[in-house]
């Protein structure tokens, strides 16, 4: 039950193989382009998550995996939820924009999955779920490349800790019913990686405790395109806490009451055909996390990502793993053979538009497409690339993804000569980056990064 920092989709690492090899090659126009002063912070506001287009069937078996089996495959035996009114609290220390956020994913539960929960003052009562921030590094000397996580039966740092000498404590398989649980979270990161960690770890302290990369709309999936929760999610949890199931369940029942449940809460899924998905196939996640993972050389990463692309290729896959394979593998080629890199986010492209012409996989793609446009040159390419992706960035509360696409828009219309709105179009960019990255010198190296892309810049 964590974030995996090792898979967070961080625009920041994409477009750096399009840079020039040393910005003093970069005339001082840039010295403009970068304000002394940033505008306020942008942040979203009314949500706009789209409904799931599954039939219940899949929506039925998609919430059993996701309900008894944890990342690892071990099983779990009876359903576990809270049990009457939920309550959230928040130690003292956390960055300013959290509790924002935090009421907004509170209304959002209550609006959308129909569960009683509510905020309650630190240290006023035992809170259902404590959400506690420290820093990163301190994080992750106990839980190593964990961005955020969540642990059942404990309420605070000190009792985590306490508790991690006594394994079936932080052992969800062991529970029948949750009464205390506790999110933990970096205060020193930007308010969209704190909002982001609130989303899943709030998601699963409530609901499913497994991830699944084959679901293309969810935040309940390794791959992390989704940063908050979808209408997919909302209606999973909807159901979790459906008064027809209640803890301690064992799968076989929760499957017998599933289909009235769907059938009342979503009568949109009835009619549609289900279609068996693949099977789990370990070695694909396994190439997955170490293409991924930080820990080997660049050029085994793009061994593994490429082996990742094989087997999705030969298991005759046609969901978003094959997608998220390709862009892995775009990914990583970035920083040592463009064409390659190109060639792999075209087939991701291909593939996620194939599914959802407007899925915010589609925007990352058109991201990277447009960096590469950008370099070569070629604005109305890349303003034709970002426009396509615009909505789905916006759609899905990405603000680092949003900023990063309208700098590229800003750039692009540079080359078109629109100076003017182009300022305009940068300045907006300014906003959501102050949300997506957080420090300033963050904003402006993202900013300097970006219209580095351009040969107007350079040398």
């Amino acid at each position: 039950m964590l974030k995996k920092s090792f898979l967070l989709l961080s625009t920041a690492l994409f477009i750096s193989a399009c840079e020039p090899d040393s910005l003093s090659d970069v005339p001082g126009r840039l010295d403009t382009v970068v304000p002394n002063a940033l505008p306020p912070m942008s942040m979203f506001g009314t949500p706009n998550p789209t409904a799931p287009a599954r039939s219940n069937a899949a929506m039925a078996r998609d919430f059993l995996d996701l309900s008894f089996q944890m990342e690892s495959g071990r099983l779990i035996p009876v359903l576990s939820r809270f049990e009457g009114p939920v309550t959230v609290a928040v130690a003292p220390g956390a960055p300013a924009t959290l509790s924002r956020d935090l009421d907004r994913l509170i209304a959002r539960l209550r609006s959308e999955a129909g569960i009683d929960i509510s905020r309650v003052p630190y240290g006023s009562t035992a809170a259902s779920i404590t959400v506690e921030t420290l820093p990163r590094a301190r994080m992750q000397r106990a839980v190593p490349q964990a961005a955020c996580f969540v642990v059942p039966r404990v309420s605070s740092w000190d009792g985590f800790r306490a508790a991690r000498s006594n394994a079936r404590t932080l052992d969800w398989t062991t529970l029948t019913t949750r009464e205390h649980a506790a999110v933990f979270i970096p205060n020193d990161v930007s308010p969209q990686e704190v909002r982001d960690c609130l989303h899943e770890e709030i998601g699963q302290a409530l609901g499913p405790l497994n991830d699944l990369y084959r679901l293309p709309d969810s935040v309940f999936n390794d791959d992390n395109f989704h940063a908050v929760l979808t209408g997919f999610d909302m209606l999973i949890l909807c159901a979790y806490y459906d008064g027809s199931l209640q803890s301690g369940m064992s799968r076989e029942e929760v499957a017998a009451r599933l289909p009235a449940i769907l059938s009342r809460l979503n009568p949109g899924g009835n009619g549609a055909v289900a279609i068996a998905p693949r099977p789990i196939d370990r070695d694909w996640i396994d190439a997955i996390e170490e293409a991924l993972g930080s820990r080997q050389p660049v050029p085994l990463r793009i061994a593994a990502a490429q082996r990742a692309v094989a087997i999705a290729t030969n298991q005759g896959w046609q969901d978003t793993r094959l997608g998220f394979s390709y862009f892995a593998l775009g990914r990583l080629a970035l920083s040592r053979d463009a064409n390659a890199s190109v060639s792999a986010f075209i087939a991701a492209g291909n593939n996620f538009r194939r599914i959802d012409p407007g899925s915010i996989q589609s925007a990352h793609v058109n991201m990277q497409l447009a960096a590469f446009a950008l370099s070569a040159g070629d604005g109305d390419r890349a303003l034709s690339l970002v426009n396509e992706a615009l909505p789905a960035a916006t759609r899905a509360e990405n603000a680092s993804l949003l900023a990063t696409l309208l700098m590229i828009k800003a750039e692009a219309l540079e080359i078109q000569g629109r100076m003017s709105e182009a300022a305009s179009v940068r300045l907006d960019s300014l906003g959501w980056a102050r949300y997506g990255f957080g420090r300033d010198q963050d904003v402006r190296a993202r900013l300097t990064e970006v219209a580095a892309l351009s040969p107007q810049n350079r040398s």
